[in-house]
């Protein structure tokens, strides 16, 4: 039951993370074959499998963020769990955690005790803030690297207050950071033998992504302000509403797509303009070009919208919920939406992996599993035998 082909068929991961940024980044891996063992304390499951909607009692979400992992129970703060802990490290790749620093130190199973015992596992500490610093031992989530990073001040209508994302968008990003940052430390210790420790904190990947605002601010002392759904560097982008009361979003960020908007709304002269000449400048006469697209899409139902935009060669895209994505052809075409059997919900929707690998292209083996379906069997391989585990659960240790 490991990587069943996959490109990282033979990665070993542990996940003793819980909620969304670690647990997603296990989950990555585990899409490409890697054999990742989910552990998590035998009274206190991943919280992760509480939240959003469940179905007779079996949580949904978990089905996506918990595939392709073996789940096991394990109280890691007791001694004997950090013992088998130490176990299940010595034939690892990969360790994911996001307790708060200190915290598996004060187990006994912080980096120098298992590269001890491995010196090629690589440690990823996935933390709100990060291992040093004020604000290190501080609890976090997600939101809070929203709001620090200045997304939240990016986000929303000019007049209205900042905006959080209704998603885990900063866990999302920092899951992709972490994950890419494994394969860089695998690489490394391929090449010398040698594993090491990631530190990802959550507030930074994000921050990474909102683009120049600190080169902006320190060469110019230019601070971004929220724009709504425009932008400070093209126009027209909006969101705009339809004649039959759909909506979609069309983006200008090239001259030439500019340019064919303009004219199928029958504003050519507008492209004659100097200021037409740059996005930049653009943006800044954001509402005549607005008044321009918006009235005429709101004299044309949906289809005829997005017709009349894919003939003239320019950027549109209805605003889908989950039962557009879910009856769009392009979405269908390339198999983003793959349906999984499941020993407690039968055949179940979700995402697919990632991306498409043309020789390895990974795939869903098993959706999320009940909390310590495989502690017997993944306990064994480490040599546990069956009186010992019944003597470790009558201890509530698994």
């Amino acid at each position: 039951m490991t990587g069943a082909g996959g490109p990282l068929d033979g990665i070993r991961v542990l996940d003793i993370s819980t909620l969304f940024a670690g647990p997603l980044a296990a989950t990555f891996l585990g899409d490409y074959g890697a054999d990742v063992i989910k552990v998590e304390h035998p009274r206190k499951p991943d919280a992760a499998r509480g939240h959003g909607p469940a179905k007779d009692g079996v949580n949904l979400w978990w089905k996506t963020l918990g595939r392709n992992k073996r789940t096991v129970t394990i109280d890691l703060g007791a001694p004997e769990g950090a013992q088998l802990l130490r176990s299940l490290v010595a034939d690892a790749d990969v360790l994911i955690e996001n307790f708060r620093p200190g915290t598996l130190e004060r187990w006994g199973i912080g980096p120098t005790e298992l590269h001890a015992v491995n010196p090629r596992l690589v440690i990823a500490r996935v933390t709100a803030f990060g291992q040093v610093g004020p604000y290190s031992s501080r609890p976090g989530f997600g939101s809070l690297a929203e709001a620090m990073s200045g997304f939240a001040a990016l986000t929303g209508e000019p007049d209205g207050p900042p905006t959080l994302p209704p998603f885990g968008l900063a866990d999302g990003i920092a899951a992709l950071a972490t994950s890419y940052a494994v394969m860089v430390a695998l690489r490394s210790a391929e090449a010398t033998g040698t594993g090491q420790v990631v530190d990802m904190a959550i507030i930074e990947p994000i921050l990474m992504l909102l683009g120049g605002q600190i080169t902006a601010y320190d060469q110019l002392g230019a601070v971004q302000k929220r724009t709504g759904n425009r932008s400070v560097n093209n126009a027209p982008r909006n969101v705009y509403r339809t004649g039959d009361g759909e909506w979609v979003a069309v983006s200008t960020s090239s001259q030439s797509i500019a340019e064919r908007v303009m004219t199928l709304v029958g504003r050519p002269d507008l492209v004659t303009e100097p200021w037409f000449a740059s996005g930049h400048s653009r943006a800044q006469h954001a509402d005549v070009l607005d008044d321009a697209v918006a009235a005429w899409i709101a004299a044309r139902p949906t289809a005829e919208v997005l017709a009349e935009f894919e003939k003239a060669h320019a950027a549109v895209a209805p605003v889908y919920d989950v039962r557009g994505i879910l009856a769009d052809p392009q979405y269908a075409a390339i198999g983003t939406v793959q349906t999984v059997d499941d020993d407690e919900l039968g055949p179940v929707k979700m995402q697919n992996v990632l991306f498409r690998l043309s020789g390895t292209p990974g795939g869903i083996r098993w959706a999320g599993r009940p909390h310590g379906r495989d502690t017997e069997d993944v306990l064994e391989e480490i040599g546990v035998t069956a009186e010992q585990l019944a003597q470790l659960r009558e201890r509530g240790i698994v």
